[in-house]
């Protein structure tokens, strides 16, 4: 903690580059997965063989997955997007294709009966009856994220991992228990904010 506080200026820039790589990942990470998750509720047979590739490219190392793309993409930013982006699709796309075909047949048929298009029946129907599981899955992958971008560090993409690295190299302790302590305060923070998220969407479905 006195590391952290005695270097607050650094360790804040390091911060800000684990945010924004943490989150333009889920973003990008989102935009796949909620197309795709809408694609295999509407087409239950690409349900197992895509479920199916989205586990077996999460079950790859993910250190061995960001060395695999230095050739393609180079070092930094990029190949750690990549890379944190495809791990966290299984988790999205499971939770969202979950929530929307455990919603009971009778309130789609209700909304079908009340006209609504297929998009009407998805945005005002759906979507609000999944989002519980989505944001469950949502802050499970937030939190693998926050970890694997901490790794990303090693391929010189920046973040929190810097401080680990930097320490294990200098055979600095107090930047390791910095640099972890640091990395494990934003993944509690961040699981405490998400699980907040997930009360107040299932209370709003309660009410």
């Amino acid at each position: 903690m006195t590391y952290l506080i005695q270097n607050w200026r650094s360790v804040g820039s390091l911060l800000g580059e684990h945010l924004w790589l943490t989150l333009s990942a889920l973003a990008i990470a989102l935009v796949i997965a909620v197309p795709t998750s809408i694609l295999l509720v509407r087409v239950p047979r690409l349900r197992g063989p895509v479920l199916g590739l989205l586990g077996i490219l999460y079950t790859i190392p993910s250190l061995s997955l960001l060395v695999l793309l230095i050739p393609l993409l180079g070092l930094g930013y990029w190949p750690a997007v990549v890379t944190l982006v495809i791990y966290a699709q299984l988790v999205l796309v499971r939770n969202l294709v979950v929530g929307m075909t455990e919603i009971d047949a009778a309130i789609l048929e209700a909304a079908n009966g009340m006209g609504m298009n297929g998009w009407q029946r998805l945005i005002i129907v759906e979507f609000p009856l999944a989002l519980p599981l989505m944001l469950a899955g949502l802050r499970i992958a937030t939190l693998s994220t926050i970890g694997i971008a901490t790794i990303a560090a090693f391929i010189n993409a920046g973040g929190l991992g810097v401080l680990l690295f930097d320490g294990v190299r200098s055979s600095n302790q107090e930047k390791i228990v910095a640099g972890a302590l640091a990395v494990s305060l934003l993944a509690f923070g961040a699981n405490a904010l998400l699980r907040q998220a997930e009360r107040w969407s299932r209370r709003g479905l309660d009410a």
